[in-house]
């Protein structure tokens, strides 16, 4: 299974910030939205990812709250990524290797979408409850032997 048959199944809803919007509003959006990324563009092109992880290390910092941080200051500026054609084993191995939850979707420069651990998981486990049924009925149309007559 490749990356854009997640997303195919997923849909194209994208969510975005600019780096210089205010965390704040950020937090807003992601809570509205039940969401936990956002993917920060800059000019069209990725510039990094803010997910709960580095929203919740601020408000750590600075004793509950964000005040006017911006979320350039707190981002990820250099999120791992992934190609519509990366094999899902292989986005498995680079979320679980590198504590990521959140991979946005690149083809070349072009911001595809995001994909989740929940959604790796999700599709995981529908293909294997797929080939499940598949091998229970093939083992329950399993010809019966042939009697031998010696």
């Amino acid at each position: 299974m490749k990356v854009y048959e997640i997303l195919k199944v997923k849909g194209d809803v994208l969510f975005t910030a600019n780096p210089d919007m205010p965390l704040a509003e950020a937090i807003k959006t992601m809570a509205e939205r039940d969401i936990g990324s956002l993917v920060v563009m800059e000019h069209g092109d990725l510039v990094g990812m803010l997910t709960f992880r580095e929203i919740i290390e601020t408000l750590h910092k600075q004793n509950g709250s964000v005040g006017s941080t911006l979320i350039r200051s707190v981002m990820d500026d250099a999120p791992m990524t992934c190609t519509p054609d990366t094999e899902v084993n292989e986005v498995r191995r680079m979320m679980l290797e590198k504590h990521t939850r959140y991979l946005p979707v690149m083809n070349a420069r072009t911001l595809l979408g995001v994909i989740s651990f929940y959604d790796v998981a999700k599709a995981v486990l529908e293909a294997q409850s797929f080939e499940n049924k598949m091998l229970k009925a093939y083992i329950r149309d399993w010809p019966e032997p042939e009697e031998s007559t010696g």
